[in-house]
C-alpha cells in the first residue's frame, strides 16, 4: 500500500482565517488531539513572528506526543543579512524542534515586486537558509510559495528554485498553490514535468481553496506521486481556506488506498474535527463531507425507505468508518419510513400500520406547513413523538406568563418576565430580569423550576435564531408574518435544538424554550419510559 504523510498546519496557516484566534493553551489542546488522530506532522507556528508561537514551542515540550513531530515554520533569510545572522532562522533553532518548513519565493513576479531582489539573489536566499538549518534538524521541508503560478509564468526559474532547495538538503519539496487558483488538470500537467526535472526528489502539495479545488488538487498530486499533503482541520485558513484534511484523509484511506493515519485512527476523525471547531469557537459546518452532521443525513421518504433496507443505496461509505452516524430527518418530505427509523433510534419498534404512526406523520406535515422545522430541531420532534404516542410526562404546567419591555432613564433597554407554573402540585410564581425578553423568560423559568429540578442548573442556552416567514392571508390579500425561533441548548454531555412558531415572537420563543427545558428533564429522567399496559403496550422497548 502506498503511503503519504499528513502535515497539519491548522495552528499556523489555519489561524490566518477570519474570526479565528488561538491562545497558547488552545494550540496545545489541538496539537494533543491531532496526536491522538495519528497525524505525522503538526506545524506549531512561526516562532520568529510572534510571542504566542514562541511560547507554544516552549510549552509543548512538557507533553509526550506519540505520533506527531512538531514543525516550526519560517521564511528564507532577509536579503540584507546572511543566514547565520538572521533572527527568523535563529528562532527556529531556538524553538528546539527536529522538523522545520521554510518557504521561499518561486514566482519571479514576487521576487522582483515583493522581495525586490534579483532572481539570482533569491536562489542564494533559498540555498543559504536551507544549508544553515540542515545540520541542526532531522527533517527539513521547502515550501515553494506560489509555485504553480510561478511555473506557468517562468518554468525555468521555478524549477531552478526547487533544484537549489533540493541541492541544499530539503527532504521534501512542497509545491504550493498559494493563491488557490490552479485547476486540477494543471496539477496533472505540471507535476510530471517537475518529476522529470528533479528525479529522486520527494514532492509534497500545499493548496488553498479559492477555486474550491484544494482537496481535489491535493488528491491529484498524491495520485501522481506526492508523498506529503499539507492542510488544515475543517479547511480553516486565509481567504477561502486551505485543503480540508477532514476530506483529504478519508479520500486517501478509503478511496485511493493510500495509507496516512490508518483505519483505527480514521474512526476518530469526526470527533476530532468537532473538537477543533469547538476549541476555535466556530460552529461545525453541517454540510462538510465525511464529518459534518448532514454528511449522512436523509430527509426524503424514498431515500429513507431505501436506506433502511440497505444504507449503501444512498451512502457512499459506512459513516462509522470516519466516526460519524447516519441520521434520518423529519420534514414535510417524510414518509412512514422516517417515523419508523426515528422510533428505532429511540428504542422502539413500531408497526408501519399503527394508527399512531399515521397520526404522527399527518401532524408532522401539518406543523411543517405552519413553519416548524423538525429536520433541525430534533429535540422538539422527540418530544412531539412521545406526546403523540401518549407517553409524554408533564414536568410542569403553564398557568400564565408575562413579559415587559421598557427603556430606563439612561436609555438602556430593560426586560422583565413573570411566570406562574404548576410544579409538582404547587404553584410557583417568579419574576426575573434579563438581557432581552427571552433571557428574562429563561431566568424566570429556571427560578421557578430549579428547586424541584436542580439538574437544570447544568443547562445553558447556546444559540438563538429568528426567521420571519410570510404567508398569504386566507382571503388572498396581503401577508401575515409567522416567526420561527430555533434555540440551541446544551449541558456537559449533549447539545440539542428546539423550535417554536407563532405570529408573536415571544410566544414562539416560549415554545422553543419550554421544549428545551422539557427535553433536558426528559433525557435525564430515569423513569421516562412507558410501563407495560400503557396506551401503546404492543410497542416493545429494546434493550
Amino acid at each position: 500500500m502506498r503511503q503519504a504523510s499528513i502535515y497539519d498546519t491548522t495552528l499556523r496557516d489555519g489561524t490566518q482565517a477570519e474570526e479565528l484566534h488561538l491562545t497558547t493553551e488552545d494550540k496545545i489542546r489541538i496539537a494533543r488531539k491531532l496526536d491522538e488522530l495519528g497525524i505525522q506532522y503538526v506545524e506549531g507556528g512561526w516562532p520568529g513572528s510572534n510571542p504566542t508561537d514562541k511560547q507554544f514551542f516552549k510549552e509543548i515540550k512538557n507533553y509526550s506526543l506519540k505520533n506527531v513531530r512538531m514543525s516550526a515554520f519560517g521564511s528564507t533569510h532577509n536579503a540584507k543579512t546572511a543566514a547565520d545572522s538572521d533572527p527568523n532562522l535563529k528562532a527556529i533553532l531556538e524553538a528546539g524542534v527536529e522538523v522545520a518548513a521554510i518557504f521561499g519565493k518561486t514566482w519571479d513576479f514576487h521576487v522582483v515586486h515583493a522581495l525586490r531582489v534579483t532572481p539570482e539573489r533569491n536562489l542564494d536566499l533559498i540555498g543559504g537558509s536551507l544549508a544553515f538549518l540542515r545540520p541542526n534538524l532531522k527533517e527539513l521541508f521547502f515550501d515553494a510559495e506560489h509555485f504553480f503560478d510561478g511555473f506557468k509564468a517562468n518554468k525555468d526559474f521555478a524549477l531552478a528554485c526547487l533544484k537549489r532547495a533540493f541541492d541544499s538538503g530539503a527532504d521534501v519539496l512542497v509545491l504550493c498553490d498559494t493563491n488557490g487558483g490552479t485547476l486540477t488538470h494543471e496539477i496533472s500537467e505540471i507535476l510530471p514535468q517537475v518529476q522529470a526535472a528533479l528525479p529522486g526528489a520527494a514532492l509534497g502539495i500545499h493548496t488553498h481553496n479559492d477555486a474550491e479545488l484544494a482537496v481535489a488538487n491535493s488528491l491529484e498530486a498524491v495520485r501522481l506521486g506526492a508523498v506529503q499533503v499539507q492542510g488544515t482541520m475543517n479547511g480553516y485558513g486565509e481567504r477561502c481556506g486551505n485543503a480540508n484534511l477532514c476530506s483529504v484523509i478519508p479520500n486517501l484511506e478509503l478511496k485511493m488506498g493510500v495509507h496516512c493515519i490508518g483505519a483505527q485512527n480514521l474512526q476518530k476523525l469526526t470527533r476530532v474535527a468537532h473538537y477543533v471547531a469547538e476549541t476555535v469557537n466556530l460552529r461545525p459546518f453541517p454540510r462538510q463531507a465525511y464529518v459534518g452532521g448532514s454528511a449522512f443525513a436523509h430527509k426524503g421518504g424514498v431515500h429513507v425507505s431505501a436506506v433502511v433496507k440497505n444504507p449503501q443505496t444512498y451512502e457512499h461509505i459506512e459513516p462509522e468508518l470516519v466516526g460519524n452516524v447516519n441520521r434520518i430527518l423529519l420534514s414535510d418530505l417524510a414518509g412512514r419510513s422516517n417515523i419508523l427509523f426515528k422510533a428505532r433510534q429511540y428504542g422502539y419498534d413500531l408497526d408501519k400500520d399503527d394508527p399512531a404512526v399515521l397520526d404522527l406523520l399527518a401532524e408532522l406535515k401539518k406543523r411543517e406547513c405552519m413553519g416548524y422545522e423538525y429536520s433541525v430541531a430534533e429535540a422538539s420532534y422527540e418530544i412531539l413523538f412521545f406526546r403523540m404516542m401518549g407517553w409524554s410526562k408533564r414536568y410542569f404546567q403553564l398557568v400564565n406568563f408575562r413579559v415587559l419591555d421598557s427603556i430606563t432613564e439612561d436609555k438602556e433597554p430593560f426586560s422583565e418576565a413573570t411566570v406562574m407554573l404548576q410544579v409538582r402540585g404547587e404553584v410557583a410564581h417568579t419574576a426575573a430580569t434579563g438581557r432581552g425578553p427571552v433571557n428574562a423568560l429563561d431566568m424566570a423559568l429556571r427560578r421557578a423550576l430549579e428547586p424541584s429540578y436542580p439538574n437544570l442548573a447544568q443547562m445553558r442556552l447556546l444559540d438563538f435564531k429568528v426567521r420571519v416567514m410570510t404567508r398569504e392571508n386566507r382571503d388572498g390579500t396581503g401577508t401575515a408574518s409567522y416567526v420561527r425561533v430555533l434555540i440551541e441548548s446544551g449541558d456537559k454531555q449533549d447539545r440539542w435544538t428546539t423550535v417554536g412558531v407563532s405570529h408573536n415572537i415571544i410566544e414562539a420563543s416560549w415554545q422553543a424554550l419550554v421544549d428545551s427545558i422539557n427535553y433536558k428533564l426528559f433525557k435525564d429522567d430515569p423513569q421516562k419510559w412507558p410501563q407495560p399496559g400503557g396506551k401503546h403496550d404492543k410497542v416493545v422497548k429494546k434493550g
